[in-house]
Formats: structure tokens, sequence, C-alpha cells
């Protein structure tokens, strides 16, 4: 083979490597997501309340932490975005969200119809369930013993909960308080007869006073957790949507739920209630 045969066949060669580092190029973009170019390094803004442990909450340096901490880590990460997590009280969440001080909502909102009148949600990342926490000798055994002249029963302003005392009592009477604990204190000193909240916060209040309330943990009312996006944003929708797809592939919600929540994924098992995520 002479000098330009082989100067030919090297060009060939090259051309062919060039062509399937090319195609790996494109099938490699093809499993990122798509970022818009004004978004390119742009911080994704998160809002959630860091008062709803072990979703939502502080670790000792006063930073954020927990499973949708951890989450919107991941999704930042997925999108190559820089994070920035505003906490924010949970009823000024959608309002921010509805005039742009923030992105996208990761604070552990159930997604329901009336919201969706305001915003958008994501696919749904987890199940979970309304219950009651009661006073450890009182009457109450279900919801439909809730609703009575004389009971006195507390739910969290700007949740799912008020909204369905709302909705469905006439005569108990309803006392909204802005933070969980506040409603369970309620109950836990004998002030009112039920707290309106969902399953595992209920298991939380309940095991940590034992001697003054129970957890009535079988739901009354199921629910899905989802990632609340501004109306009209479809293809921040599309890339959290596939986040969501890719993370519970990778096992990722699986790990959450050993991260912080073991002990009592355990206990549910035990009880025969599934597991949220």
């Amino acid at each position: 083979m002479d000098r330009d045969d082989r100067y030919t066949a090297a060009m060939i060669r090259m051309r062919s490597r060039i062509g399937w580092l090319i195609v790996a190029f494109l099938l490699f973009c093809g499993t990122m997501p798509a970022v818009r170019a004004q978004d390119a390094g742009k911080p994704l803004v998160i809002g959630m309340e860091l008062n709803y442990p072990p979703f939502e909450m502080t670790d000792a340096s006063g930073g954020p932490t927990g499973v949708g901490v951890d989450m919107a880590r991941a999704l930042a990460a997925y999108l190559h975005r820089p994070l920035d997590i505003q906490n924010m009280p949970f009823e000024g969440l959608i309002p921010a969200l509805k005039t742009g001080r923030i992105d996208l909502i990761i604070s552990s909102m159930t997604a329901t119809d009336e919201r969706r009148k305001s915003i958008d949600f994501s696919d749904p990342y987890l199940s979970t369930g309304l219950s009651i926490l009661v006073k450890k000798n009182g009457a109450i055994e279900s919801i439909a013993d809730v609703d009575k002249p004389g009971m006195i029963v507390t739910v969290k302003t700007g949740t799912t909960t008020a909204d369905y005392a709302r909705d469905h009592f006439t005569n108990a009477t309803v006392l909204p308080l802005q933070q969980d604990t506040a409603c369970a204190l309620e109950v836990v000193q004998g002030k009112a007869d039920a707290f309106l909240y969902d399953q595992m916060s209920i298991y939380q209040f309940a095991k940590k006073n034992p001697e003054t309330t129970r957890g009535l943990l079988a739901p009354f009312q199921k629910e899905s957790w989802a990632i609340g996006i501004r109306k009209g944003n479809v293809e921040l929708e599309k890339q959290v949507n596939a986040f969501l797809a890719d993370f519970k592939a990778r096992k990722g919600f699986d790990a959450l739920g050993d991260k912080y929540l073991k002990e009592d994924k355990e206990a549910f098992k035990q009880m025969g209630f599934p597991f949220y995520f």
C-alpha cells in the first residue's frame, strides 16, 4: 500500500470514529433534560416551609434538610442549575409561585382540584392520607365521631385538613392554628378533642405523647403530594416529570425513605399500612 492509499484509509477510519462520536454525543444528550438557553445557569428557586420534619426542616446549624430538601437538590443537579431554597409560611407558597417569586413548590403539598385552579402540579411523588390525633381516653374512634356538638377540632391553616373541616363539619368547633405543633398541643393538653393532619405526622405526635393521645392512623381521606408549578410553564413541568421518573428508577425515593424514615417505614409495615413513596 503506497502513501496515498494509507492516507485515504486513515481518513476513512477517522471519519468513522468521528461519526460514532457524534452518534454517542447525540444519544447522551437525549438522556439529558432540555434546559432552555435563558435558564442555563439561572438559579432554580424552590419554595418550602422548613417546619415539617422529616420532610422539610432545618438542621442543627439552621441549614435546610429533609426529604423535600434532598429532592430539591437532586432536581437542581438534574437540570444543571444552582439551587435557591426560599423558606416561607405554607399559606404563602402558592401566592409566591403565582407572582414569580419562586419557580417551584416542594413542600409536602397535596395536589387538589382547588389548588389546580391557581397552579399546576407535577406527577405525584408520594401517596398518603389524612388521619386523626385524639385524646387517649376520648370517645372518638373514627371521622364519623368528630363532627358532633361540643367537640373541638384543631387544623393547620392552609392545609387540606382545614379544607375538609370547612366542607364537612357543621356541629364541631373548628380551631385553625398556624403551626401543626400548636394544633397537637391542644390535644395533648386536653383542650381539644381531635387534630386532623397527615398520617405520618399523626403517627409521630402520638408516638411522642402516648400518655395523653392516640393516633387513628387509618386514613379517612387519601391524598397525593406533588411539586407545584406556575401555570403555563409547560417546559419546566416536562423537566420536573422527567426528573421524578428518573429519580424513582434510580431508587432515589427508597434511599430517602431509608435515610429519614427507616424506623417509621418498619412501623407502618408492621401495622399493615402502605408506605408513601
